[in-house]
């Protein structure tokens, strides 16, 4: 893949957001930033998106070859290690990208270990999935596409039976959300289920219907396990299927750069997060051999060069350069709906890092 000047210019200016962030955060996780100015608001032990700062650290370590840099994404990625534990299924998306980056660090490594086991632990064989959880409130026994992308490799690194696991973690979530795995051709994605023992499983009103992320989330988890090795080899062709039908139902190839937040809203505001994560879970299909793979990549490139020169901040008086900015971090209750979001960066970085040829996408 080549690697535009336009990639190159942009990872750097996100690179160099990250070592301003890092100035204003101190030991605190960034979750969103204000768009006027910049300005972070922080989570002490880093929520559900811990693992994506860590992740820009590790990619700045890499770009910058600096020791200094690489000390300091280590210890991010150590502060994650009170959520091996906890009970919620986010732990894919905290230590798996947290620790994906640390190939050379041993004890990164160990932690991304530990978190599997804990995950195995945590699966429930009569549901077929890692439960929600508990950790960040609410009812434990849900299954949500956010629930999904980081677990499926996660789960796969333990081994056969976590290779299992975690075939059926994913394929009970395509199940519910796309109606078995994309067979019923929905339109739309129900991202998420609430289980009771009396009916089973139920749809839930929050995330609705139309979340953006939701589908980005989904298509990523697929693009993921499609790269995982499994003691039979790659997992089979329905997951091939379910990609598919999340690009074709998805406007994904044909639509919009930037989805709304909430497609069943129109006038609502854009996410500029889920193109990021749509654009990476691209250019992991694009390394599958197939006849669609060119169109992927270059799908994945026109996304990436239009927030690159839509949404991106450049130099500015009052804000820094390098913001992903028009994320959307809850619509329905209006929270940060026009704010550069942590995982907003760390995916258009990732995305970046891809075309540059300083990450090989299909090991994170």
């Amino acid at each position: 893949m080549t690697s535009p000047d336009w990639a190159r210019d942009a990872l750097t200016a996100v690179i160099d957001r990250v070592t301003v962030t890092e100035s204003e955060v101190g030991a605190r996780f960034p979750l969103f930033a204000e768009p006027d100015s910049g300005r972070w608001t922080t989570t002490g032990r880093g929520s559900w998106t811990g693992g994506f700062w860590a992740g820009l650290l590790w990619l700045r370590a890499r770009y910058s070859g600096i020791e200094a840099d690489r000390s300091a994404a280590a210890r991010c990625t150590a502060r994650l290690a009170p959520w091996v534990d906890a009970d919620t299924a986010t732990r894919g998306l905290i230590l798996w990208y947290g620790t994906a980056l640390a190939s050379h660090d041993a004890e990164a490594t160990a932690l991304r270990e530990r978190a599997a086991r804990s995950c195995l632990e945590a699966m429930d064989p009569e549901l077929g999935l890692v439960p929600w959880g508990s950790a960040l409130g609410g009812p434990r026994l849900l299954a949500r596409a956010d629930g999904v992308p980081g677990m499926v490799p996660l789960l796969a690194g333990a081994g056969p039976e976590g290779a299992t696991a975690a075939g059926a973690h994913l394929h009970r979530h395509l199940e519910l959300c796309l109606g078995d795995g994309g067979s019923e051709h929905r339109s739309w994605t129900q991202p998420a289920w609430r289980f009771d023992a009396g009916p089973g499983w139920q749809p839930c009103e929050d995330p609705p219907q139309g979340w953006s992320r939701g589908r980005a989330w989904l298509l990523l988890a697929v693009a993921d396990a499609l790269h995982v090795p499994t003691p039979s080899g790659p997992w089979p062709e329905p997951l091939a299927a379910a990609a598919e039908h999340l690009l074709a139902h998805g406007a994904v190839l044909d639509g919009p750069f930037v989805p709304h937040a909430d497609v069943s809203r129109p006038d609502g505001p854009l996410d500029t997060s889920a193109a990021a994560i749509t654009a990476v879970a691209l250019l992991k299909l694009a390394r599958l051999p197939g006849p669609r793979t060119t169109e992927y990549a270059h799908r994945a490139a026109a996304i990436l060069r239009h927030l690159v020169g839509t949404h991106l901040s450049g130099p500015h008086a009052h804000r820094p350069a390098g913001m992903l900015l028009d994320g959307c971090y809850d619509a329905g209750r209006g929270t940060a709906v026009r704010h550069e979001l942590v995982w907003g960066d760390f995916f258009l970085a990732l995305g970046l890092a891809a075309l540059t040829g300083s990450v090989d996408i299909t090991k994170v």
